[in-house]
């Protein structure tokens, strides 16, 4: 079971790296808790698989139609770190001051009800707030159709 929850944008979370074929990730991880296919291949010709971890607190995305990969995480766990700080104790302010000092600069806020996403679309990542208190982060990849990381 994982044990490193360090969040590594544009790269992977612990020792899950983007890439990383669903079998992969099942025999890492197990078999989640609940699992779920979103997309509908006749229509979109893509293929998106989300997998569940409530253990973790954390959900997995794998794309790709002739090999499904790891695309995307979403987090909750209180134990993830982003570049050595605990990521849930942060600011939204020293959340974008890491990511800045780390040569991520395409910024974007956007508030959604009574939440607030922050996102950083050179590093694929959206942090979201409530209550000016961190509750979730995502970040990801792009995945092509051969499950390749483009």
């Amino acid at each position: 079971m994982m044990k490193d929850f360090t969040i590594v944008p544009l790269k992977g979370y612990g020792e899950i790296p983007f890439g990383m074929t669903l079998d992969e990730a099942v025999k890492e991880l197990g078999m989640p808790e609940f699992y779920e296919e979103l997309s509908d291949m006749e229509e979109t010709g893509n293929r998106s698989i989300y997998y569940e971890y409530e253990a973790l607190e954390t959900n997995i995305y794998f794309e790709g139609v002739t090999k499904s990969v790891v695309a995307c995480f979403e987090t909750e766990n209180r134990e993830a770190t982003l570049y050595g700080k605990p990521v849930f104790d942060l600011t939204k302010k020293e959340i974008i001051d890491l990511m800045k000092e780390h040569g991520f600069k395409e910024l974007e806020e956007e508030n959604e009800d009574d939440e607030l996403r922050v996102s950083f679309e050179d590093a694929l990542i959206d942090f979201f707030f409530e209550d000016e208190m961190l509750t979730a982060v995502s970040w990801g990849v792009l995945v092509d159709e051969q499950g390749e990381i483009i």
